[in-house]
């Protein structure tokens, strides 16, 4: 069971990554530092768009407009925290 768990675990930590390297590339491209006519940046940018949107867009849809701030990529963090601790305690004492 042990394993499982460190797999499920690692899947997560893998996801978050994705989140969050998508958070820091809106932003690079927002500020202006990377281009998005430029074909790799581009591509890195759908990507990750096409992992992180399955996740974020039903947050999205859930919080309210906050005009141009985005929590979701925030509460997705949280919520896969959450579900790695909460199967640790639950099935980590077996």
């Amino acid at each position: 069971m042990t394993s499982i768990l460190l797999l499920i675990s690692t899947i997560i930590d893998i996801v978050i990554f994705f989140i969050v390297a998508m958070v820091v590339m809106s932003w690079l491209v927002g500020f202006g530092i990377l281009s998005p006519s430029n074909q790799i940046v581009a591509a890195l940018y759908r990507g990750l768009l096409q992992l992180t949107e399955p996740i974020l867009r039903p947050i999205r849809n859930f919080l309210p407009n906050m005009g141009g701030l985005d929590l979701s990529p925030l509460v997705a963090i949280l919520g896969l925290w959450f579900i790695r601790n909460l199967l640790f305690e639950v099935f980590g004492r077996m």
